[in-house]
C-alpha cells in the first residue's frame, strides 16, 4: 500500500537514479566503489545518515532509508566528468584511497564507468591539467554540451531521474560581479565567455537547465551566486552547498559548541593540515587556497555562539593552513592548538591530532546529499536547501538568513525536515487504507 504527500507517492521508489559527478577523482571513485561494495555485502556504508540513522528517537524507529522513499543503493547509476581519461577503476587505483583487495571484486563495474570530457579552465585550477577537456566557441556552448551529456547519459542508462554532486577541485577565489547577480546577465555572460564565470558555475547552470538538482561539495562559488539561485527557483530544482564538512572542520563544529556550552573562553584557534592527494596539489596554489580558507574560517564564530558572549570570544585569533605534502596521499593529518581560558582568566590549552582519511569521510556525505537532493526534488522542493547545512563547512542559506555551524543544531534542522515528511506519510497512510476499503 502506498500513500501520498501532496501528490507524492511514498511507496519505495525503484526507478533508476543517475548520480552524476563532476570530478571522478579520489572522493568520487571512493563513493562509487563503496556503494558497489555495499551492494555485494562486501562493505558497510558507515557514516551515512540515510543508511544508518533512525528517523526519530522512538523505540524501534525505522532508519531514514526505510522511513522515507530515498533511492535504494541498487538503483543508483554512476557517471561523471573528469579532465583525465582513466576509467573509475584506474582512477581509484591512482587515488590510492582503497586497497586492491577492496577494488578487485568490483573491478569490472568500475572499469565500465568512463569519464565524459570535462569543462576545465586552467585560470581557475592551476596546478593540475589533463587531456579530456571539452572545446566550444563560448561558455554557453560548453553548457549546452553538458546538457547533452546529461540527457544522453539518462537515456543510455535508462535513468528516470538524475542528481549531481560536485566532487571536483577547489577553484581560484571568485568575487561576485554584475554577471553573477541575475539570470539574464549570467546567460549573456555565458554567450560572451565572461572570465568571471567559473567551470563549476557552468556545470551548475547546465544541470539546473536540465532539471537536475545540483550539490556543491567544494568551496567554489557556484549555486550560491544570485543568478543560479534564481535559475533553481525558476526551474523548480533544489540546490545546496558548499564544501563537504569532513575532517578538521567537523571536529571544530563538535568541540566549539561544547566549549561555548561550558562558557569557557577561547583566545586562539590554530589549525594546520598536511595533505598529499590531488586536492592538496590544487590547494598549493594561493588563489585556490584562499577559496578553501574562507570556507574553513567561517565556522568558528557562530559555533561558539560568539555574538551572545563577546567577553569570551571578542579577541579570538583564528588561523588555518594547508600544506601539500605528497608522501601522505589521501591520508590527511590535521593539528589544532586551542588556547582557552577559564576561572579567574587562567589559561589552558587543548591539542588535537586527527589522522583522517579525507575521501573515506567525504564519501558518505556525498551519498547522503545525492539521495536527499533527489528526494527533495521529488517532494517538490526548489531553491536553497539550507536544512542540508549539516553536511557543509560553509552552508548556503536562503537570502536574509544566517548560516548555522553548530553540528548539533544543524542535525536538528536536518531531522526536523525529514521527520516532517515521515509524519506526513504516516498520517496519510490510514486515510489511504480507508479510501481503499471504501472502494
Amino acid at each position: 500500500m502506498s500513500s501520498t504527500i501532496k501528490g507524492f507517492d511514498t511507496a519505495k521508489n525503484n526507478d533508476r537514479l543517475a548520480v552524476l559527478i563532476p570530478g571522478l577523482g579520489a572522493v568520487g571513485t571512493t563513493l562509487i566503489a563503496g556503494v558497489m561494495a555495499a551492494r555485494k555485502g562486501l562493505a558497510r556504508p558507515i557514516g551515512s545518515l540515510t543508511q544508518y540513522a533512525p528517523i526519530d528517537d522512538s523505540e524501534n524507529s525505522p532508519r531514514v532509508c526505510d522511513a522515507l522513499p530515498v533511492a535504494a543503493l541498487d538503483d543508483l547509476v554512476f557517471g561523471g566528468w573528469d579532465i583525465f581519461e582513466e576509467n573509475c577503476y584506474q582512477a581509484a587505483r591512482e587515488a590510492g584511497v582503497l586497497t586492491e583487495s577492496d577494488l578487485a571484486p568490483i573491478r569490472e563495474e568500475l572499469e565500465a564507468i568512463e569519464p565524459m570530457s570535462a569543462v576545465f579552465d586552467p585560470a581557475y585550477v592551476r596546478n593540475i591539467d589533463g587531456p579530456n577537456v571539452k572545446e566550444a566557441p563560448t561558455k554557453m556552448g560548453l553548457a549546452e554540451q553538458l546538457i547533452d551529456d546529461i540527457e544522453t547519459f539518462q537515456n543510455d542508462h535508462g535513468c528516470d531521474r538524475a542528481v549531481a554532486v560536485w566532487c571536483g577541485s577547489t577553484e581560484a577565489h571568485v568575487t561576485m560581479r554584475p554577471v553573477h547577480m541575475d539570470l539574464e546577465a549570467f546567460e549573456q555572460g555565458l554567450r560572451d565567455s565572461d572570465e568571471a564565470i567559473s567551470p563549476t558555475m557552468i556545470y551548475a547552470y547546465a544541470h539546473l537547465k536540465a532539471g537536475v538538482p545540483f550539490i556543491n561539495g567544494a568551496p567554489n562559488s557556484a549555486v550560491d551566486c544570485p543568478a543560479l539561485v534564481e535559475l533553481s527557483q525558476q526551474e523548480g530544482v533544489p540546490i545546496a552547498g558548499k564544501d563537504f564538512k569532513t575532517g578538521q572542520t567537523l571536529l571544530k563544529t563538535v568541540l566549539a559548541p561544547g566549549l561555548a556550552a561550558r562558557l569557557l573562553g577561547v583566545s586562539g584557534w590554530y589549525s594546520t593540515n598536511i595533505l598529499g592527494n590531488r586536492d592538496g596539489a590544487v590547494l598549493d596554489d594561493p588563489d585556490s587556497f584562499k577559496t578553501k580558507e574562507e570556507s574553513k574560517l567561517s565556522v568558528l564564530h557562530s559555533s561558539l555562539d560568539a555574538p551572545r558572549h563577546p567577553e569570551l570570544y571578542k579577541d579570538l585569533t583564528h588561523k588555518v593552513r594547508i600544506d601539500y605534502y605528497p608522501p601522505r596521499g589521501d591520508n590527511k593529518e590535521g593539528w589544532d592548538n586551542i588556547d582557552i581560558f577559564g576561572w579567574m582568566d587562567y589559561p589552558m590549552q587543548i591539542k588535537i591530532n586527527f589522522l583522517c582519511r579525507d575521501s573515506i569521510l567525504a564519501a558518505p556525505v556525498a551519498l547522503d546529499l545525492a539521495l536527499l537532493g533527489d528526494l527533495a526534488h521529488r517532494m517538490g522542493e526548489s531553491g536553497v536547501m539550507d536544512w542540508l547545512s549539516f553536511y557543509f563547512k560553509s552552508p548556503q542559506v536562503t537570502e536574509g538568513e544566517q548560516p548555522i555551524h553548530d553540528l548539533f543544531m544543524q542535525r536538528d534542522l536536518l531531522f526536523s525536515k525529514l521527520r516532517s515528511w515521515y509524519l506526513a506519510s504516516t498520517e496519510a497512510e490510514p486515510a489511504a487504507q480507508l479510501a481503499a476499503g471504501a472502494e
